[in-house]
C-alpha cells in the first residue's frame, strides 16, 4: 500500500510554451507519478492549487485509492468544476494512474482492458500564409503517410487585411470575419484541387464567428467532405449546433473548453456532435476522461483528445494510453515535438508512418528529466492571443 508523502509541481518551458507536471512522490523508494496540470495561460495559480491545497490534503493517503481520492479533491473546495481546480486535480489524479501502472508492472492501457488498436492515427496541423504555402506542407505530411491533416489560412480567423477601425481603437488580434469565410472557401476548394478527396481534412473556426455566419460556413464547407468541423460555437453557444444538425451533414467536433459533464452530456446524448474534443486536464484528469469516453460510445461519439502544444508531453502520453484502449476512437491530434521535448521528457509517445506508439513501460511510460527542465524556465506574461477583436475593436471569444 504506497503513501503518497510529497505532491510538488514542476514548471517548465522548452519550447516556450508553460507546462505544468505534477509529481507524486511514495513512501516506496523510486516509487513516483508524473501528470499533466497545464494550463499554460494561468500556471501559477494552478501551482497554488497543488501546492498550497491539495498537498495537505493528500499526504499520508494511500495512492491505490484513485476513485476516492478525485472526488475527495473535486469536492474539497466545495465550488467546483472551474479550470484552475480541474488542471491541478488533473496532475495528482494522472499520476496516481501511473504509479498504479508501475505497481502492476502494466502500461495504463492494460489497467484499462488493454489495446482496441496497435497504433493510434492522428492528425497534423498545416497553417500558410498562401495557398501555394498550404499544399506544400500537406504534402510532406502525405508522405509521412499522415492521412488527417487541418488546414488554416492564417491560423485562427484567418488573414485580415485592410480594416478600417474606429480611431483610438485598442490593442489586439483583429479579425474579419466576411473575410475569414471567403477566404476559407477559397482554400478548400484550392486544396481540394491540388490534393484530391482521399486526404481527410479538418478545419477550426475556433468559435470566431457568430452563430449565423457559423452555420453558413459549415453549409457551404458540407461539398468538401470535412473530416471534422471544430469549434463552430463557444460552449455558451452550444445549443446552435442543433441548427448546422438540421441543415447539412458537415460533422462537427466541440470540447476544448468544456469543464464538467452538464456541457457535453445533452449534446452527446442527443447526437448533437460528432466528435468529443476535451482537453482532458481541463475537465479533472483520465478518471473523468475514461468515463467520458464510455459515455460518448453508447451514443456512437467518438473521441477528439484535445492534444496542441499546451499540453505536457505527459498529458499527451495520457491521451494516447485512452486512445489506444477506447473502442471510439476517431483521431487523436498531435502537433509534434521537437528532440529538446524527447530529451526533457524521455518516453514520450513517438510518431511512425501515420501511427503514435507508447513505450509499453509501466504506468504512462514517460518520465521528466527535472534538471534538464529546470534550464527552460516558465514564465508569467500577459496573454495576447486571447485579446481578438472585431473590425469595430469589440472583443469576442478567442
Amino acid at each position: 500500500m504506497p503513501i503518497i508523502t510529497n505532491v510538488r509541481t514542476i514548471l517548465t518551458a522548452p519550447e516556450g510554451i508553460n507546462l505544468i507536471v505534477v509529481k507524486v512522490e511514495t513512501d516506496q523508494e523510486g516509487l513516483y507519478g508524473l501528470g499533466c496540470a497545464t494550463f499554460a495561460y494561468r500556471e501559477l495559480a494552478v501551482k497554488s492549487v497543488v501546492d498550497d491545497y491539495l498537498k495537505p490534503l493528500l499526504v499520508g493517503r494511500d495512492t491505490n485509492k484513485i476513485e476516492d481520492l478525485w472526488h475527495l479533491m473535486h469536492h474539497n473546495a466545495y465550488w467546483r468544476n472551474d479550470a484552475i481546480s480541474n488542471n491541478a486535480i488533473s496532475g495528482v489524479d494522472m499520476a496516481l494512474w501511473d504509479i498504479k501502472g508501475k505497481i502492476a508492472n502494466l502500461p495504463v492501457y492494460e489497467l484499462l482492458g488493454g489495446k482496441s488498436r496497435e497504433g493510434v492515427p492522428y492528425y497534423r496541423h498545416v497553417n500558410g500564409k498562401t495557398l501555394s504555402e498550404i499544399v506544400d506542407k500537406i504534402e510532406v505530411y502525405k508522405k509521412q503517410n499522415v492521412k488527417h491533416i487541418r488546414i488554416q489560412w492564417g491560423l485562427y480567423g484567418g488573414i485580415a487585411k485592410d480594416l478600417n477601425t474606429p480611431k483610438n481603437s485598442e490593442p489586439g488580434i483583429y479579425s474579419n470575419p466576411t473575410q475569414y469565410i471567403l477566404d476559407t472557401l477559397r482554400m478548400f476548394e484550392y486544396v481540394r484541387k491540388e490534393c484530391g478527396d482521399e486526404i481527410e481534412l479538418i478545419h477550426d473556426i475556433h468559435e470566431r464567428l457568430s452563430p449565423k455566419d457559423a452555420i453558413y460556413l459549415a453549409k457551404q464547407l458540407e461539398k468538401y467532405r470535412l473530416f471534422y468541423l471544430e469549434d463552430p460555437f463557444s460552449p455558451e453557444q452550444a445549443d446552435y449546433i442543433a441548427n448546422i444538425k438540421s441543415q447539412c451533414t458537415t460533422p462537427i467536433a466541440i470540447g476544448e473548453l468544456f469543464n464538467n459533464p452538464k456541457e457535453w452530456e445533452y449534446l452527446i446524448k442527443n447526437r448533437l456532435i460528432d466528435f468529443i474534443r476535451v482537453h482532458i486536464s481541463q475537465i479533472g484528469g483520465f478518471t473523468p476522461a475514461k468515463k467520458l469516453a464510455i459515455f460518448a460510445e453508447q451514443f456512437g461519439v467518438q473521441t477528439a483528445w484535445h492534444g496542441p502544444g499546451d499540453v505536457s508531453p505527459v498529458g499527451h502520453a495520457a491521451n494516447v494510453h485512452l486512445s489506444l484502449n477506447s473502442h471510439n476512437l476517431g483521431i487523436l491530434e498531435w502537433c509534434g515535438f521537437s528532440d529538446l521535448m524527447y530529451k526533457v521528457f524521455p518516453g514520450m509517445p513517438y510518431e511512425e508512418n501515420g501511427y503514435l506508439y507508447v513505450s509499453n513501460k509501466p504506468g504512462f511510460g514517460i518520465d521528466i528529466d527535472e534538471e534538464l527542465a529546470k534550464k527552460y524556465p516558465h514564465q508569467t506574461n500577459v496573454t495576447k492571443w486571447t485579446q481578438t477583436r472585431l473590425p469595430d475593436g469589440t472583443l469576442v471569444t478567442p
